[in-house]
């Protein structure tokens, strides 16, 4: 989301948002003399609010049968209204509702209401070339929420790259893929030009790929690999695994990471996921106590989703190149011990780049795994 601030040495507003490498500002306003401080502050707090509950849209997006009308499930028919209210948020801002008798009409909707909140402000403050520099600015805010929902993360739409969203673009999946292709152990570009869960897609393409060649030479199980890479080099092991678990179950990238990033989100908003594997979970931890002074909560998980909540998707991508690495590490350590003592460098270096010319070429021959 956009961050706005008040400079209080140009009198102005100013509008600031994350590139993934760092963060780009620009002046939203300029401030006519009148307003105070205070009134520019309070500005600054209901257009975060604003800008919050639009892009809100964009990392919670409807189902393709919500979209449809088909799911009548309250938290669907929210994510399609909200959507929709985008369209009325200029409209709002032009003609809010102001209080009446001392009644204010309130909408049910986090959008709308927040674009009659800066409505309010602004018809407060009255003054109409104030009130089109935010319209305009507003405009350029939803339009880079369009561009991200269509997989365009350039120019202000970029920041969605430092959102997680609970779906993932088909273009940015691909955009990622190709950033793979160059670097399969990943690059800053990952972070910084490509939405973080189609990243994590990819990345999970990937990860799936080289496990596969790493397990042949080490003759072990695909699902193995990340646990005896970790004696190598400490990597992050759990994540990693758990998605190769689910993949070699059959699942695809797409449900793997969709998955585990939409529980994530739900943790974030205070929710608890998956209630009947959570009983579970804590069935099998009562089941499995052996001893009188074995503490219950010692056998219970300590989460309820492997992710950070608070930054799942880049939490995902991080740990599942870790896992590429992972793969990487253990083919070499079998390599070596494979090869002639006393190796030259320059044949190792070769042989790095045998392994990763091979994981392109199983990556692209089973891309079908990524639609």
């Amino acid at each position: 989301m956009t961050d706005y601030g008040v400079d209080t040495d140009r009198h102005a507003l100013v509008a600031m948002w994350s590139s993934g490498l760092g963060n780009t500002a620009h002046t939203a306003a300029d401030l006519p003399d009148k307003v105070t401080t205070d009134q520019a502050l309070l500005l600054t707090h209901v257009l975060n609010g604003l800008s919050r509950a639009a892009w809100r849209t964009y990392t919670h997006p409807a189902s393709p049968l919500e979209e449809a009308e088909l799911d009548l499930e309250p938290e669907g028919w929210e994510r399609v209204d909200e959507r929709a209210a985008l369209a009325d948020v200029v409209d709002a801002i032009r003609s809010p509702n102001l209080p009446e008798d001392g009644m204010l009409l309130e909408s049910y909707s986090p959008v709308i209401e927040s674009a009659h909140r800066v409505g309010r402000e602004l018809h407060g403050i009255a003054d109409a070339g104030l009130t089109e520099q935010l319209v305009t600015e507003v405009e350029a805010e939803l339009a880079a929420i369009e561009a991200a929902e269509r997989g365009d993360l350039t120019g202000r739409a970029r920041q969605a790259v430092r959102l997680t969203r609970a779906d993932a673009s088909p273009l940015q999946v691909a955009a990622a893929d190709s950033l793979l292709q160059k670097d399969p152990l990943g690059s800053t570009a990952l972070f910084s030009e490509v939405d973080a869960t189609a990243a994590s897609v990819a990345a999970a393409h990937w990860l799936q790929v080289a496990a596969e060649i790493a397990a042949e030479m080490a003759e072990t199980a695909p699902t193995e690999v990340v646990i005896e890479a970790d004696d190598l080099e400490p990597l992050a092991v759990d994540t990693p695994t758990l998605v190769l678990e689910r993949l070699a179950g059959g699942e695809t990238p797409r449900q793997v990471v969709t998955n585990l990033v939409g529980d994530a989100m739900a943790v974030a908003d205070g929710r608890i996921p998956d209630v009947e594997g959570l009983m579970v979970l804590l069935v099998q931890a009562g089941e499995d106590l052996s001893a009188d002074d074995e503490d219950f909560e010692a056998t219970v998980p300590d989460r309820i989703t492997p992710l950070d909540p608070a930054r799942p998707a880049h939490d995902l991508l991080e740990d599942l190149l870790d896992g590429i690495r992972g793969c990487w590490l253990l083919y070499r350590a079998y390599e070596d011990d494979a090869a002639p003592p006393n190796t030259p460098a320059p044949q190792r270096a070769d042989r790095d780049k045998a392994f990763f010319d091979r994981v392109r070429k199983e990556a692209v021959a089973r891309q079908d795994r990524l639609l």
